[in-house]
């Protein structure tokens, strides 16, 4: 059908609708990733510096990756896929966040030459694919396994050696790197007080309390939690005992007013007696029951009112109530017996048990600890700093040294950091690449390009001069000196394997794979649709204005009213 001669013009998407596409498009993408990079290139590695946030009045110092690209609250979309790479690297290994943006914002800048001479970007995306599988295979075949002498790592000491040095590690670009040594000993403590099956890191709590230095922090193996809120007749209960009888429950203990619950009518005086004399029962009948069971500490979610506060101080029994939902589970798990919600029938096989409980002074709080749990699958950091944002940034660091130690557990294989095994990959497809025919060539040796971003902003931290050094390592990888990085001490080069800077194979590994999956992404994507939320509006419809809200009738009153006023 013919308008005239006239092709109709077909509407498909709603005004306001942006539209981008094509080369120009990929480009854009590329240079927002390029700005996360830039943002994140002086945090990495031993002598990275910090980042200041401020969001919202609140303060944050860190040379984390994760943590910064969290709170810069990134809007850009492509941009965002690097957020979300950082996060899963954190979430799957620990460590290495910041290296895996990086390299994601690498691989799209040495890709960007070929998007601008017109190569197709699944051309790329294809031999980018190819060499991260490469890498990935060669680092397999590099990783060095750490003996054991055991599968139990506690009796282990040898192991426990090689992980403190994945753990000094980590924490060599960290704010506690002069701390390391003490640190990381409490770490590895940490993680082997786990279950060694599951190796739950949610099950370490960490606690911060602002004041005193960074040594002063320790560790608690079992749970340490700040005293609760506590009515009268709390000063007389005991802050200390041995070998204690332990019960969890999720009952309110306490005496609430019936006018705050329900409309009671009476008639006569004594009705109201009786229904404060039942309540009085009630209460008192859980009280009696909790004591026969034997429990010298009694541990609620729930309220503890004053009067089973006194109730339990008479009898010589410890109570705590509002204790907060995780501290409670990391409790349960590590005294034993169970959270009861109800106080009837209550058994010696609902009891838990510790070796000491006390309630102590740290700094200006008053914490309850519970020692030598039988069952001690979990354990409390009990962190010290002069400022808020150092805890808080240490806590961070030792989150990232934890996960590294589980993982060097849970696959106990290593590779040389400092830049070694970037270096290595680097020399390995660099030749690699002059087998290959075709494009392919060309992107296969831009990815090797690439890696050496690493070892180069490194230098370029440390104030090193990165051109000679990276030189240096080319021209000892090539002579087969497979674990030769930076080392930072002597301004220079050395074999990373023999001082100990070592790291997971699974760090790289993921960290490769996720870079490379993210770059593709990016590459992959040459149209962008954004539709403007239209706030006024449900689906096309305009929202028509609400019934007796016009000119002159007073909000939320029907019309009818103000006719008839």
């Amino acid at each position: 059908m013919s308008y005239g001669g006239q092709t109709p013009t077909v509407v498909v998407l709603k005004e306001g609708t942006d539209t981008s596409q094509g080369r120009g498009q990929i480009l854009s993408n590329i240079d927002a990733c390029l700005a996360i990079q830039d943002t994140l290139k002086p945090t990495l590695g031993p002598f990275g510096s910090d980042v200041l946030i401020v969001d919202g009045g609140k303060t944050t110092i860190s040379n984390d990756g994760a943590t910064i690209l969290r709170l810069l609250d990134v809007i850009h979309p492509a941009a965002k896929i690097l957020v979300d790479v950082s996060r899963s690297q954190d979430a799957e290994v620990g460590d290495g966040t910041t290296s895996v943006t990086l390299l994601a914002a690498e691989f799209l800048k040495e890709a960007r030459q070929f998007v601008e001479e017109g190569m197709s970007s699944s051309v790329i995306v294809k031999a980018y694919r190819s060499a991260c599988r490469l890498a990935c295979g060669r680092v397999r075949e590099l990783q060095i396994e750490l003996k054991r002498k055991s599968n139990d790592t506690k009796d282990d000491a040898e192991f426990r050696e090689l992980l403190k040095k994945c753990a000094k590690t980590t924490m060599a670009s960290k704010l506690i790197q002069s701390n390391s040594d003490f640190f990381a000993d409490m770490v590895v403590e940490a993680v082997q007080c786990l279950d060694q099956d599951e190796l739950d890191e949610n099950l370490i709590g960490m606690k911060k309390i602002a004041g005193g230095s960074l040594e002063e922090s320790r560790l608690v193996k079992g749970v340490a939690f700040k005293k609760t809120f506590s009515y009268a007749g709390f000063e007389q209960q005991p802050k200390k005992l041995s070998n204690p009888k332990i019960l969890c429950l999720n009952v309110e203990l306490e005496l609430k007013a019936e006018k705050d619950n329900a409309e009671v009518r009476i008639n006569k005086v004594n009705e109201y007696q009786a229904i404060v004399d039942a309540e009085w029962k009630l209460i008192l009948q859980k009280l009696e029951a909790i004591v026969a069971t034997g429990a010298q500490i009694v541990l609620s979610k729930l309220p503890i009112g004053d009067l089973a506060t006194q109730y339990f101080a008479d009898r010589g029994i410890f109570c705590a109530g509002r204790i907060p939902a995780d501290d409670m589970e990391r409790t349960v798990s590590a005294v034993g017996g169970s959270v009861q919600s109800t106080c009837s029938e209550l058994t010696s096989n609902d009891l838990g048990n510790c070796g000491s409980f006390e309630e102590i002074q740290i700094g200006s709080e008053r914490y309850n600890l519970f020692e030598g749990c039988p069952k001690a699958k979990t354990c409390t950091f009990i962190l010290r700093g002069g400022a808020e944002q150092v805890i808080a940034e240490v806590d961070r660091s030792l989150h990232d040294a934890i996960m590294i130690v589980k993982r060097a557990i849970q696959n106990n294989y290593i590779v040389a950091g400092g830049g070694a095994i970037e270096m290595e990959l680097s020399k390995y497809l660099r030749d690699l690449s002059r087998q290959i025919d075709g494009k392919q060539q060309l992107i296969v040796a831009a990815y090797a390009r690439a890696l050496e971003v690493i070892p180069r902003q490194l230098c370029e931290n440390a104030g090193l001069d990165g051109t000679e050094l990276i030189n240096k390592l080319r021209s000892l990888h090539s002579q087969g000196e497979t674990w030769y990085g930076l080392d930072f001490g002597h301004e220079s080069v050395a074999n990373n394997m023999d001082t100990f800077v070592w790291e997971p194979s699974l760090t790289k590994i993921n960290a490769l794979q996720s870079a490379t999956e993210a770059a593709a992404l990016v590459l992959s994507v040459d149209e962008t649709i954004k539709s403007e939320p239209n706030h006024n509006s449900i689906g096309n419809q305009p929202v028509p204005p609400p019934a007796g809200r016009g000119r002159g009738v007073p909000q939320g009153m029907p019309p009818t009213q103000m006719q008839m006023s």
